[in-house]
């Protein structure tokens, strides 16, 4: 998931019998090595590690050296920061070799450029939603961060996501979609759905694939659901 811009699916594929397209997956917060290992073994495009120190996800830099160490080639590791200072983010990525930067707060264009000038690294910007969002506050938005490598989608929730609350999908403009990574409160029982209707570039999962009760501590069984959902999902 180096780049969130899809390319066109090639002319003669559907002629040939193969389905042009495939939702990438990423597992977010991640912690522990047997799930990243896990997370290998299932086929996930990319891995989230966490570094704000509040949430129960986050992991430090020693823990994230350890978990990416865990990975083989062409799976993404994806930073996740929330109003990070430029210090952290350079403590960070001289250590973890991170592949993208997820900003998940309230980051302007500008700090988002800023600090990802420091990683040199390409970046997600995460798009809170709430009740009051409107389709063109979405453009709008999509044209301010036009630099990023892609737009995550999250639903607006008290502590910068991971709230396993799902938002209107419907509220996601087609013209965005190609560039969308899709999240908040996806799980196996709904993304199935959410990728039929809103047709992202990737999805995005945390909370939808933990132990209920238990934020931060993953469930095997609940994340290989997910990507069984997700590919049953591209097969239709």
């Amino acid at each position: 998931m180096t780049s969130i811009a899809a390319p066109d699916a090639e002319p003669d594929a559907r002629a040939a019998g193969q389905n042009p397209r495939r939702t990438r997956i990423k597992l977010c917060g991640l912690s522990r090595r047997a799930d990243v290992e896990l997370a290998i073994e299932l086929g996930a495009d990319a891995i989230g590690l966490v570094f704000y120190p509040p949430s129960p996800r986050s992991v430090g830099v020693d823990e994230a050296i350890d978990l990416a160490g865990a990975l083989p080639p062409f799976v993404s590791v994806v930073g996740l920061f929330v109003n990070p200072t430029a210090a952290w983010i350079g403590e960070v990525t001289s250590n973890v070799p991170l592949t993208m930067l997820q900003f998940h707060g309230d980051e302007t264009p500008a700090q988002c450029e800023q600090l990802a000038s420091i990683a040199g690294l390409p970046w997600l910007r995460a798009l809170r939603i709430g009740a009051d969002t409107q389709p063109a506050d979405l453009v709008e938005s999509a044209l301010n961060y036009s630099t990023a490598g892609g737009l995550l989608f999250d639903t607006l929730v008290e502590g910068y996501g991971g709230g396993g609350k799902t938002f209107d999908w419907s509220l996601i403009p087609a013209e965005l979609a190609r560039r969308a990574v899709l999240s908040g409160g996806l799980n196996a029982q709904n993304v199935g759905d959410a990728i039929r209707r809103v047709r992202p570039y990737a999805v995005d999962v945390s909370s939808g694939i933990e132990v209920p009760g238990a934020r931060g501590v993953k469930d095997p069984a609940r994340m290989a659901a997910f990507v069984r959902a997700v590919r049953e999902a591209d097969a239709e």
